[in-house]
């Protein structure tokens, strides 16, 4: 899904690993409620661009772990149903 804005909800980002069970709940959890949001399986990417990206999460997520959903201005780590809803306004 790409990153466009629908209704007045936030831009949602997610950083994910492609393996964790927990990151695929999450997605579906946005899939279901129709959220457009953005994501990338960090450990999927390479070199620099992983770096870059690790630097990224752990700026709003210090222990860097996954998922890690920016929404707006507010940060979610873990797949925190009722914190998602609440910040999402769902």
């Amino acid at each position: 899904m790409d990153g466009t804005m629908a209704g007045s909800y936030p831009q949602i980002k997610l950083y994910a690993v492609s393996t964790c069970s927990h990151c695929r709940a999450l997605m579906e959890f946005l899939q279901q409620n129709r959220l457009p949001f953005e994501f990338v399986y960090v450990d999927e990417l390479l070199g620099e661009e992983r770096r870059d990206t690790i630097k990224k999460v752990k700026q709003v997520n210090k222990r860097c772990s996954f998922p890690t959903t920016v929404i707006g201005e507010a940060v979610v780590v873990g797949f925190k149903e009722d914190e998602l809803k609440e910040v999402l306004g769902i």
